[in-house]
Formats: C-alpha cells, sequence, structure tokens
C-alpha cells in the first residue's frame, strides 16, 4: 500500500496534554487537514506554524451531520489516493479518534478496501477529562450516547450518564426532553464547557429543566447525568418487571406466586385476556393501560417459570417475536413491497409458509383448516375455520345459498325440539344453525364475535335502562309484569334512536 492516512488525536482541548509524538507527527506532516478548526489546539499549533486545511465549509454546505462526516470521509480517500509515492496525509481530529468521531468510523471502514493504510495515534478523549472533573469512576457503570441518541429505552439510570456532541441550546433541549422520559425536572444534572481547557473550562450544575437555560454550548460541551438508585426512575423498566417477577417467585418471595403452575394460573391468562378486550370495546385507554398490564404479568409468570427450568426466559420470547415481525415484514425491513394491506397479509401468508419448511413441515401437505387455535371462542373458532375452508375453495357461490342453508338447519332444529328428540340431537342441531349464522356473517364481511359483542352490550344498556325506570317507580323487576318490562324495552329503544 502506497497510499496511507495517520489520524492523529488533538486531545481535550488543552495544548500541554498533547503528547511529544503527535505533535512531532504533525510537524513532520507535508499534508494536513483538520476536522474543524473550532479547537483551542488547533489555534495553539497554527500560532506555532503548523497550519492545517479545514473541513469548516463542508459543515456549512451540508444539512446533516451525517452528510458532513461522509463528505469528509470521501476528500480524504481521494486525496491519499492522489498523493505521490511515500506522501502521508495527517488528519486532525478533536479528542481521541475512536471516541464519538464518525469519520474516522468511516476511515476504518473504507480505506481496507481503497487498499489505504490506515494509522490511528490516539489522544487524551473528553472522557478522560470528565471523569476527574465531575468525580466518578467509569468503572461503577456509565453510558455514553450522543445527543442524537436520547431516548428512554436507551437509557439506564442505575448508571452514570455522559451525553456528548451538545453543540447548541437547541440541542440542548432535545435532550433535555429526552431525558425527562426518564428523570424527573428537577433531577440534578451538570453541564461542562471545554473541561479541562484552562480560561474556558465552564461547570454548571442545575435542575434538569434548566438544561437548556444554560449559556455557551459548542463543540466542547457534554452533560453529565449522575446514576442513581432511585427506585422511581426503574419503575418504567423492562428490566425492573423481570427483577420483581423474580423475586415474587424465589424462595423469599410471595408464597401464592411461587407456589403457581401453566396450569394453575392458565385461566387468569384468558380472563385477562377478555378484560383487555373489554377496556377496548369501552374506549377506556386508562383502564386499558391497566388491563394491558395484568395480560403482561401473565406473560412474565410464565416466561419465569420456564427461565427457573432452564429451558427459556422471556428475552427469549422477545428475541423470537422479534425475529418474527422482521421476518414476516419483508416489505418493511427487506426488498420486497406491498402497495396496500391484502398485499402485506400475503406477504406475512407467505414468510410462514417458508418459516414451516424450514422447521421440515411442508405446507402443501397441511389439512387446509390446520393452523386454527384449538382452544378459541366457538364462534372465533368457526369464522377462521369457514375462512380457511373458502380459501381452498369449498364455500357457497353467493349469499343465497347460505339463506337456504340457514333455513334448513332452523328447520331442522325446530323439529328436533318439536319432537323432543335427545338433549344433545338439539344441542348439535343448534350448533349447526350457529355455524350457518357464522357464514352469514362471513359473506357481510362482519365479525360475529364483535357482531355478538355488540348486541350484548345493548342488550345489557336496556336492560339497565329497565331496572333504573321500575327503580323510579318504586319497583323491582321481580315485582313487574313482563308487559310493563316490555313496554319500558320498547322506550328504551327510541331513546337510544334519538
Amino acid at each position: 500500500m502506497s497510499a496511507s492516512i495517520t489520524v492523529v488525536g488533538l486531545g481535550s482541548g488543552d495544548p500541554d496534554r498533547l503528547t511529544l509524538g503527535s505533535l512531532k507527527r504533525l510537524q513532520e506532516a507535508e499534508e494536513r487537514y483538520v476536522r474543524t478548526k473550532d479547537h483551542p489546539v488547533v489555534t495553539w499549533l497554527e500560532k506555532t506554524g503548523v497550519a492545517f486545511q479545514s473541513f469548516d465549509e463542508v459543515y456549512e454546505a451540508k444539512d446533516d451531520f451525517p452528510s458532513v462526516y461522509e463528505e469528509i470521509a470521501v476528500r480524504l480517500l481521494d486525496r491519499a489516493k492522489e498523493g505521490t509515492e511515500g506522501n502521508s496525509i495527517v488528519y486532525a481530529v478533536p479528542g481521541h479518534p475512536m471516541v464519538a468521531e464518525a469519520t474516522v468510523k468511516l476511515l476504518r471502514e473504507r480505506c481496507p478496501q481503497e487498499g489505504i493504510a490506515l494509522t490511528i495515534i490516539g489522544g487524551e478523549s473528553f472522557l478522560d477529562e470528565a471523569f476527574v472533573q465531575l468525580g466518578f469512576d467509569p468503572i461503577e457503570g456509565f453510558q455514553l450516547l450522543d445527543s442524537s441518541a436520547i431516548s428512554g429505552e436507551r437509557i439506564d439510570p442505575q448508571q452514570h450518564l455522559l451525553i456528548g456532541q451538545v453543540y447548541d441550546q437547541l440541542t440542548a433541549s432535545e435532550v433535555k426532553l429526552g431525558l425527562m422520559d426518564v428523570y424527573p425536572d428537577d433531577y440534578p444534572v451538570t453541564v461542562g464547557h471545554a473541561l479541562g481547557v484552562e480560561g474556558q473550562e465552564e461547570i454548571h450544575r442545575v435542575p434538569l429543566f434548566e438544561l437548556d437555560r444554560v449559556q455557551g454550548y459548542g463543540n466542547l460541551s457534554l452533560v453529565y447525568v449522575p446514576a442513581s438508585d432511585n427506585e422511581a426512575l426503574r419503575i418504567r423498566s423492562f428490566q425492573r418487571l423481570h427483577e420483581i417477577v423474580t423475586i415474587l417467585r424465589s424462595p423469599g418471595g410471595c408464597p401464592w406466586d411461587r407456589e403457581q403452575t401453566h396450569e394453575s394460573i392458565r385461566k387468569n391468562l384468558i380472563e385477562e385476556t377478555y378484560e383487555v378486550l373489554e377496556t377496548i370495546d369501552d374506549d377506556d385507554p386508562d383502564h386499558m393501560r391497566e388491563e394491558l398490564g395484568d395480560l403482561l404479568l401473565q406473560i412474565m409468570l410464565h416466561s419465569q417459570m420456564e427461565e427457573e427450568l432452564g429451558t427459556f426466559t422471556v428475552y427469549d420470547v422477545i428475541r423470537e417475536l422479534n425475529e418474527k415481525l422482521l421476518y414476516r415484514h419483508p416489505h418493511v425491513f427487506g426488498s420486497l413491497s406491498a402497495e396496500d394491506a391484502e398485499a402485506a397479509l400475503n406477504n406475512w401468508e407467505a414468510m410462514k409458509a417458508e418459516e414451516k419448511r424450514r422447521k421440515g413441515i411442508e405446507p402443501e401437505k397441511l389439512s387446509a383448516l390446520s393452523g386454527v387455535p384449538r382452544d378459541l371462542p366457538a364462534l372465533m373458532k368457526a369464522y377462521k375455520l369457514q375462512k380457511k375452508a373458502a380459501k381452498a375453495g369449498f364455500d357457497w357461490e353467493g349469499i343465497e345459498g347460505v339463506w337456504d342453508k340457514l333455513q334448513e338447519e332452523i328447520a331442522e332444529l325446530k323439529e328436533a325440539v318439536q319432537e323432543q328428540h335427545d338433549a344433545s340431537v338439539q344441542e348439535l342441531e343448534l350448533g349447526d344453525v350457529l355455524f350457518s349464522v357464522v357464514n352469514a356473517a362471513r359473506f357481510i364481511g362482519a365479525d360475529p364475535e364483535q357482531a355478538l359483542s355488540r348486541t350484548i352490550s345493548k342488550f345489557v344498556r336496556r336492560f339497565h335502562y329497565v331496572e333504573q325506570r321500575l327503580s323510579e317507580q318504586g319497583k323491582t323487576t321481580g315485582e313487574s309484569t313482563l308487559a310493563e318490562m316490555d313496554e319500558l324495552w320498547e322506550e328504551a329503544k327510541q331513546n337510544e334512536q334519538i
């Protein structure tokens, strides 16, 4: 390799911290570039006669930082390939080249592909000075995040948090909003400007809500959020939920939770599911939030039982779900396309079939009715089975056939009742009627489960109206005639229409 690039770290900002080796490399270089001249060490070096070509104009020409870093990397690579034999380009960056330096990351990826030798000479990063000035040991656990990557799911409040690239008050405002997803508004934070640079260093300790009111943000600014074991800060995290459920099932936990098995709480899973459905029907988001939590607890408990056996953990459940979502949405995460919901569903079904093949199952050899859960409510199960049968070509040509079949089944039910056939026969005939009604629902594009639920709600609402009106008259349903209740029932219907 004849072409080469040497990256030199300029340190955190104090010229006294620049190593002798870095200074010699900079002085001896024939061609020097610097990402930005907005750094105290660059100012000092140029006063000593070490001049640079900067990329500051790229910042002004581009609309976002990724475009800036891409342009700088491309220019450096092109210049290295154009250089003379043995000529090494020196590229200087603030801090340490391997800490929060996107251009160096791009060079590391592309130099080997371009046949360009890359040498990296370290420097003191802003982290070194931060540990000293802010007074915490990184071995206690700390996170380093870019200001553009602040979100609640990425933050662990039990660890110290350093946020770099806080260039201005607008960026500080965005950081503040991201932190407020986890921390209270008055949580103490520290803003550091030019840490370790004599005459420029500033340290401001403020409550979180004042973060964007601090003056002086620039290229050498950072934000520090101290670690905390406060339970209130962790209560939103999935990790804390996992810990709580683990403790409940542990020998020192809750005796009731510890004794439960998959079988003993099976009914709880069903009940909690229906309670969630009730909040959906009621359009009650506050209650829905609570009930979804109860349903999630059932998932956590079942997963914890398997974790104790060593079969899988809830994180394995999450991993498998993520893999499935990514795989079954090739129109979102892959190369396929889907112009509408039907196309997206076709992709989903195709990927499901492929998953079966990978497991050694041949979808074409399975029954057309396979894949319907055994324990679904009967009305829902009938609907799904009929849809699968129709997809296989076993269906009425039009709804007239459905009406004929429904009338036939009603007649057979009447006959079974009138002739006092065995109760099991009458029950079977009633099932045939219901199955035919489901067919009618499918043909008119209605969900039979939802349709019946709406009718039940309507019945309950009207019956409550009857009870209330009777109560106003000093009566109960037991003290009223059917005619009186029927009259109030019709009144309830009229009021609904109004």
